[in-house]
């Protein structure tokens, strides 16, 4: 659907995971996607993102310093606190109550990586979704350096069969350069059905979102990875170095649409 020349996505909604802490940011004031990049919190991109890939119904879930993310959005979104922050998998079967009935598709999405993503890469994942008739659909990228974040496996035929964090990677495992991004488009009945079905992480006490993708695969359900190519679209913000990094490539990305 379109209107006004901008692809426009009927009955899907966007969810942005932004209740966590940022701990080893140090975050005590603000919530963690609150840091400015270039003068404008990182939340600030990512809602700019989805509204210009044209997304409209936008729920954003709210937990450390919750006031901070409220006052800076105003009120034109649908906010749920995740009041006791027990992982990602957590956060999003907190906001399924919050979703308009009429909505049919999700797009999942944190707020401290997505700040330099074109709208073109959101657009292309949600119309590959739904022209697919997925029930989950992740993006994913190449990073020359991927430490520290979770690799793709795919099988001989490059169909996707789980995502392995690293701490749980083989050595070959490890030398993968596919990585989650942490964007995921989903059904709706496709989400109430294997959420629940999320164990507690043993050692975190967490129940991490990224395990819905191998008990999708599993229960035999369509789940496709999506692969774009430019590494630099993702842009984790974990720790202080990546934090001046982002900084930095902001302000050159700013230079260079004002030269």
């Amino acid at each position: 659907m379109k209107k006004k020349g901008r692809m426009m996505f009927k009955n899907l909604a966007a969810v942005i995971l932004a209740a966590g802490k940022g701990t080893r940011l140090n975050a005590k004031k603000i919530n963690k996607v609150m840091y400015p990049l270039n003068g404008k919190p990182m939340i600030g991109y990512t809602v700019n993102l989805l509204k210009r890939a044209g997304i409209r119904t936008i729920i954003v879930v709210v937990g450390f310093r919750k006031n901070s993310v409220m006052d800076y959005l105003g009120p034109d979104f649908i906010y749920v606190e995740q009041k006791k922050r027990l992982g990602t998998a957590h956060a999003l079967k907190c906001a399924l109550p919050k979703i308009p009935l009429r909505i049919d598709n999700l797009f999942v999405c944190y707020s401290d990586d997505t700040a330099f993503y074109p709208p073109a890469v959101i657009r292309n994942l949600i119309s590959c979704h739904l022209r697919s008739g997925n029930d989950l659909t992740l993006l994913t990228v190449r990073k020359d350096d991927p430490s520290g974040l979770g690799r793709i496996i795919r099988d001989h035929q490059g169909k996707i069969k789980r995502i392995v964090e690293e701490k749980d990677a083989s050595q070959e495992e490890k030398g993968i350069k596919e990585i989650n991004t942490g964007c995921y488009c989903f059904q709706r009945q496709f989400v109430k059905e294997y959420l629940p079905q999320i164990k507690k992480n043993f050692l975190k006490g967490e129940y991490y979102l990224t395990d819905i993708v191998s008990l999708g695969i599993k229960g035999k359900r369509k789940v496709t990875a999506v692969r774009i190519g430019r590494g630099e679209y993702f842009q984790g913000v974990n720790t202080k170095e990546q934090f001046l990094a982002a900084e930095a490539k902001m302000k050159k990305l700013a230079k260079q649409k004002a030269g």
